[in-house]
């Protein structure tokens, strides 16, 4: 893929997935192809064709064993790293595989970084205009919760913790982001508020996913997820202003 509308920016599109052979063939049809330079999905230890899928729309596919959402977009960063050594006008766009995000929103999400206007794009599902059932009562009651706790540490209301979103590359790779399962989204929030980068929210379309999720879908995986993301914030408002060699203490990994 080669990207053209960006200019001189290349956009990089990272996608971690784990038994979406249903959803990600239509997700990567979905990307609009003249804005992307690249496409790395990092496959979680799919048992179906996941993985085929998506070399077959042109995606480079990297394995990452260690199951968690925070383990396969790592693996997939390390995949861009070693595939392509980091410019000055990178940016690079989150999108789950399971087909809730809209692809086509991608130009939206990066235009505020190109015209200098944000280092982090967020794309917000809290508005009227996502699809009926699309997000669960648990996911909307986290939000807000987290997002009202983060406002009483940092003075900063974001409105989501969505996965889609945008981030410079060079920006990303200085939040030296960790988290390998349910805290990836919170890390990278907090972690770009106490690096004091320029953050806006855009409203995007959000639709029920194909098939069942592996946080929300089940009760146990919305109490961990729910967990972790309090663990974040806990740490990170225990650390206030103490000066560490990191960004944000990061929270005890979980054991499995």
């Amino acid at each position: 893929m080669t990207g053209g509308r960006a200019g001189s920016w290349k956009i990089r599109v990272v996608i971690p997935a784990l038994d979406e052979e249903a959803a990600i063939g239509a997700v990567l049809e979905a990307i609009p192809a003249d804005w992307v330079d690249s496409i790395h999905v990092g496959d979680n230890g799919s048992k179906d064709a996941t993985a085929e899928v998506a070399r077959s729309h042109g995606a480079r596919v990297v394995n990452a064993p260690r199951r968690g959402y925070g383990s396969a977009c790592l693996a997939a960063l390390a995949d861009l790293d070693q595939w392509s050594e980091s410019g000055p006008n990178e940016i690079v766009v989150f999108l789950d595989a399971d087909h809730s995000d809209d692809p086509t929103q991608i130009p939206a999400l990066i235009t505020p970084i190109i015209e200098d206007q944000a280092d982090l794009v967020l794309g917000s599902r809290v508005h009227p205009g996502i699809e009926a059932g699309s997000l669960t009562l648990q996911q909307r009651w986290g939000n807000a919760l987290a997002t009202t706790l983060i406002q009483w540490i940092h003075g900063h209301r974001y409105q989501d913790l969505g996965p889609f979103r945008a981030i410079r590359r060079d920006h990303l790779q200085n939040l030296q982001m960790s988290d390998p399962d349910f805290g990836w989204t919170i890390e990278m929030q907090l972690k770009a508020l106490r690096q004091g980068l320029r953050i806006r929210e855009i409203p995007v379309p959000y639709r029920r996913r194909i098939g069942t999720s592996k946080i929300s879908g089940t009760v146990i995986g919305s109490c961990r997820a729910g967990f972790k993301i309090l663990q974040w914030i806990g740490f990170d408002a225990w650390r206030g202003n103490r000066p560490t060699d990191g960004d944000v203490v990061t929270p005890v990994e979980e054991k499995r």
